[in-house]
């Protein structure tokens, strides 16, 4: 019966950033820098929020967009934060964790034939996504310009065919970010054009020199732009599986058909964690990010010690080096590392090919574990 599977489904594949963790997993004497999860625990107010939910038997379905009172704190969070303003009777939606919102957001606006542009290299949970809708994704060659997809880059790959842009920022694979100038000259760019731009700020609130800034706040452009955010990052919050999007009404409305019949609606007990989160913890990420700084200046000296090409990040919990491969592939130097070093990290080309020839690096682990990463890769060297 298998030839009789969906085509799209059979021609995508499982993330590269998982296969290669599966692949190492159960090894002995390995140090894995592959996975991007926290290695904080959910803060405790937040758990107990979550326990009090089921106490009380907050155990039942909610409004298909989440709860209201979840939608005013997304909305009072954002504005305070971003200096974003949605309504969130009609233009947030609570989700799945942010890929449902990914997810929900291509079904609704993809139709066979559209083109997406994407940075390259790039986290690999879009393209997938983007060929089940039956569309195309268009990978935008950044490495020459410090992985930023800025408006001159941009501006080369628009086509009659693209439908929309992704802006996934600050960036899975590469940390870096998008200044306020850089934002202001793509809105300005797409203002007025029959293009979708969708901001993937998971990573919003784990920012180093400064804040960061969303191009939801340029007006002009409100009715194209859909903004993704979540909990699993700020928060260390993976496993609870909550995000949300924010979209003017117009496109709110259809996002929330195709939501509604994806999952009806997130779990209860999560959005009580998360109300909990985003009302009384909304200072919890700050010690995360003071931590994962120390350990990107750490990471970040050492590999420029080892003389591998880095950029410095902004952002997110990554750095993503240039290894001088004289032959074989990234992932090929990844299974080297794991047999001959005992070191997992990611390979480039699991970011798309534009990321062959590199390495991704989390430092979301200890530094005890960084430190053991970075001595066995300067041995290997």
């Amino acid at each position: 019966m298998e030839h009789l599977i969906n085509d799209n489904v059979k021609n995508i594949e499982i993330s590269g950033i998982r296969k290669f963790f599966n692949l190492v997993s159960g090894k002995s004497d390995i140090v894995s820098l592959t996975i991007g999860q926290p290695d904080f625990y959910t803060p405790e107010h937040v758990k107990e929020a979550g326990k009090l939910s089921i106490d009380q038997n907050h155990t039942t379905y909610t409004h298909n967009a989440g709860m209201l009172q979840l939608r005013e704190a997304i909305a009072a969070y954002v504005n305070e934060k971003y200096d974003l303003n949605y309504n969130p009777n009609h233009e947030v939606i609570a989700t799945v964790g942010a890929s449902q919102a990914i997810d929900i957001t291509f079904r609704t606006i993809l139709s066979p034939d559209d083109e997406v542009i994407l940075p390259g290299p790039v986290y690999p949970g879009y393209e997938p996504l983007i060929q089940l809708a039956g569309a195309k994704p268009v990978i935008a060659d950044t490495r020459t310009n410090d992985f930023k997809l800025t408006a001159d880059v941009l501006e080369r790959y628009i086509t009659n065919q693209t439908k929309c842009i992704v802006l996934p920022y600050p960036s899975n694979p590469t940390g870096v970010s998008l200044t306020k100038d850089e934002l202001q000259e793509i809105a300005e760019l797409i203002k007025g054009k029959s293009i979708f731009l969708l901001a993937d700020e998971i990573y919003a609130e784990l920012t180093y020199e400064k804040p960061h800034y969303s191009i939801g706040r340029f007006t002009e452009i409100r009715d194209q732009m859909i903004i993704i955010q979540g909990l699993s990052k700020s928060h260390s919050m993976t496993g609870w599986r909550i995000g949300y999007v924010l979209a003017s009404e117009k496109i709110a409305k259809h996002l929330l058909k195709v939501h509604q019949y994806n999952v009806s609606c997130p779990t209860s007990i999560s959005q009580y964690a998360a109300l909990e989160a985003l009302t009384e913890g909304k200072s919890d990420a700050d010690p995360m990010r003071q931590e994962y700084k120390k350990r990107r200046d750490y990471v970040y000296q050492e590999l420029q010690k080892m003389g591998l090409d880095t950029v410095l990040p902004d952002g997110a919990f990554y750095l993503f080096p240039k290894f001088p491969i004289r032959e074989g592939s990234s992932f090929e130097l990844g299974l080297d590392l794991v047999n001959k070093a005992g070191l997992a990290l990611v390979p480039g080309d699991a970011f798309s090919p534009l990321g062959e020839g590199y390495m991704r690096i989390s430092y979301a682990y200890d530094m005890e574990t960084l430190k053991e990463g970075m001595k066995r890769l300067r041995d290997y060297l």
